[in-house]
Order: C-alpha cells, then structure tokens, then sequence
C-alpha cells in the first residue's frame, strides 16, 4: 500500500510508504546500471585500498595515510559545486559517460607510473587528487541518476541497493585487492581498476533515462549553487542530514584508512588479512541494508541514524581497544553497518525530500560537506596517530561520535532528526 503525495509541480505521486528491497530490479535500465555500477566500484575499491597500503609501505606513517584520504576527497570539494550545476542542467547520463571516461585515463595512468618503477609519493597523490577532483564533480549525477531511472515509489528501494551495490563492492574489492597484492602486486590491482570503468561506461550507453532535466531558464553556476546553499536551511530534514555527515566524516570515515595502520603496525599482518579488515567493514554494510529500507517504510530513517550513530561509535571504541586481529575484524563488522545505517538512511532522506529542481545541488552540498570534513578528519587523526598511537585515537574518535549520537537522544535532538523522515519539500518558495 501507498499514500499520495505531492511532487515539486503539484502532480499526485505515490509516496514511499511500502516496498521490498529489490523492487527496483524490475527495471531493466537500472539493473544494467546497477550491475555496471558494482563492477566499477569493485575496481575502485582495489585502488582505495591500494593506495593507502603501498604509502603506508613507503613511509611508514599513518599520517601520510591521512594524506593519501585528503588528496582522495579535498579536491572533490572544489568539484562539486560544478558537479551540481552539471547535474541540474546537463542530461545526467552523457555527463557521466564523459567523466568516468576520464576517471578511467587517470586510473590507467596510476597503473602505468607504478609499472615504470616509479614510486613517487607526489606523482602518486597527484593522480589520485585528479581523480578525486573529477569524481566530486561526477558524485551529485551519479546520485541524482538514480532518479532517472525508477519511478518515485520504487527510490526507496534504488537508493537502498544503490548503497548494497556500493558496500558489496567495499566487501568484494578489498578481499580480491589482498589476493592481488599478495600475489602479483600492486600494479595488478591498479589496472584492474582502469579496466573496470569499461562495465559502467558500457552500461550508461545501453540504457534509457526515464525523467530528464528540468526545463526552464538554467540556473548559472554560482547563483545556482548560492540557491542550493540557502534552499538547505529551510528543509530541516535535510540540513539535519548534512550535520550528521560532516560529523561523521570528521570522526567516523577516517576508521576506514586506518585498516592500513592497523594491519602493518599493531596486528603485524600482510594484504591478506588487510583485505579481510576492509571486507569487515562492507559486510557490516549489506548487513544493514534490509534495516534502512524497512526503516522508512515506517517512517523510521530517525531512528535508523540515531541507532547507526550509537552503534558505529560504540564499535569505532571496540576496534580501538580490540586485542587481536579477530577481534578487531568483528568490531569492524559493527562499524561498517553502523556506517551504513547512518549514510544511507540519511541519503535516502535527502533523495525524497529534495525539489527535482534542485535535486544535483543540493547533492553537491552534502557531498561538498562530506569531502572536506572527512579529509580534515583524517589528517588530524593521522597526527595523533603518529604521536599517541593509534589504539588511543580510535578510542577518542569513536567517544565523541557517541557524544553525537547523545546529542540526538535529548529531547531537542530527537525533535530535530525526526524532520528526517519528511516525506516532501516543505519549504514556501
């Protein structure tokens, strides 16, 4: 059963009230996205682990770990803003097919320095910051794509296996990055990476979009964005999400990096055990799919990032204080489906309450928030890292994402993340 709602031209939709996990799947061009979509990600997971594992084997430090995230998401900051202009006034599709284009000569550059012999640190982070600066412009179309592709009923159920795609591949790409580095090295793993843009591009191409970019006057690209900007405060649900991201960028996403540290110097174990860490963290994550779902078609999303709040904290504490390597992989599990229940529910929230319109800025936004605070997050903790050790830095980064998650316990913090759960845009004008 659905109840009607508005959409941002008055028209009755069905608002997204009840559905099952894989009801997007009954759309043809969404499931050839989707499975394009989890090759790619795959092979960008090789990257995202091998990048950080083969600066940690040159340096030794965590905190040029924390460079290596900061050269992955600063830039990205600086390309959102255009991203979202793009988003909102490009055909989404095209514009994809053209920036994951260039993504793809990027990763294959990365995979031909490291075959040369190179090992340059900055040649490294400078493609690696390219590449980052191209996928923040490339991240509000890739996620406002996916309401091109479904009908409004069935954008629970696409957002929802949209982050199941991504987390599988986190769970599937870091296990097949320790088998590669283990056994042919890192410049395997870097082309594996490069041939996996072919899957998403070729799927862009065989599929049909199903709503396009609004008409009318297009916005320009600075008054368009400052419209974005001011749009987010009068949407309460939103803005609330955006404060949770940045929150958890800042304190939460840098326990992703810190697998590297951890396998090389407190559990003292080789790419293998490295990839099992990762896959921890994207098994927790589909774990916490069917939640999300169900979460709001009971109105629930508050409630489904109040819970991965407390729990990703909690868990963030455990891996700090984790004596073995086994123990640490389980605490992992927790962090990736608190990560998960948190990112997704409040993703899903942005995506329903959002004016089409708008819809590419706004995600601009958000990503923009999310891209500088993670980076922020994870120099500063590489620092300490480096100076206390990293068990201790863990521990004080998952404390203070439970004093977030305590926050939104009080009655005025519940009243806030309720708007979450928003089934529309409610601002005036």
């Amino acid at each position: 059963m659905s109840t009607a709602a508005e959409s941002d031209d008055g028209t009755a939709v069905a608002a997204p009230v009840d559905g099952g996990t894989l009801r997007a799947f009954r759309h043809r061009d969404y499931t050839i996205f989707w499975l394009g979509a989890l090759v790619s990600n795959t092979g960008s997971w090789l990257q995202n682990l091998t990048v950080p594992y083969v600066i940690f084997e040159i340096t030794g430090s965590a905190l040029w770990v924390g460079v290596a995230t900061a050269a992955q998401f600063l830039p990205g900051f600086f390309g959102s803003p255009l991203g979202g202009h793009l988003a909102d006034t490009r055909e989404r599709r095209r514009l994809l097919i053209v920036l994951l284009s260039v993504m793809a000569v990027l990763a294959v550059g990365l995979w031909w320095t490291w075959e040369s012999g190179s090992r340059s640190i900055a040649v490294i982070l400078l493609l690696v910051s390219a590449s980052g600066l191209v996928w923040g412009t490339t991240l509000p179309s890739w996620q406002a794509f996916v309401n091109d592709l479904v009908p409004r009923e069935d954008l629970v159920s696409a957002v929802s296996l949209n982050s199941l795609q991504f987390n599988a591949a986190r769970s599937l790409g870091p296990a097949v990055a320790g088998l590669i580095i283990a056994s042919f090295g890192p410049g395997v793993a870097f082309g594996l990476n490069a041939a996996s843009f072919a899957f998403v591009v070729g799927a862009l191409l065989l599929v049909r979009v199903r709503s396009q970019v609004a008409g009318g006057i297009a916005p320009k690209l600075v008054s368009g964005f400052v419209e974005a900007v001011r749009y987010v405060p009068r949407q309460p649900g939103i803005a609330v999400v955006i404060v949770i991201v940045g929150l958890g960028g800042l304190l939460a996403t840098p326990a992703f990096g810190f697998t590297v540290v951890f396998a090389g110097s407190v559990y003292d174990v080789g790419p293998l055990a490295l990839g099992v860490l990762n896959t921890a963290l994207g098994v927790g994550a589909i774990l916490a799919v069917p939640i999300v779902v169900r979460a709001k078609s009971h109105r629930g999303l508050a409630g489904s990032m109040r819970g991965g709040l407390v729990l990703q904290g909690g868990a963030i504490v455990a891996f700090g204080l984790a004596p073995g390597f086994v123990t640490g992989a389980l605490a992992l599990v927790a962090v990736g489906m608190g990560f998960l229940l948190t990112i997704s529910s409040g993703n899903t929230a942005v995506q329903l309450i959002v004016a089409q319109r708008l819809r590419g800025r706004v995600m601009a936004v958000r990503l923009m928030v999310y891209m500088v605070a993670t980076p922020l997050g994870a120099l500063a903790q590489g620092w300490l890292s480096d100076r206390i050790g990293p068990r201790p830095t863990m521990v004080v980064a998952g404390l203070l994402v439970l004093v977030v998650a305590a926050w939104f316990l009080t009655r005025r913090g519940a009243r806030q993340l309720a708007r979450v759960d928003d089934l529309e845009d409610v601002s005036s004008g």
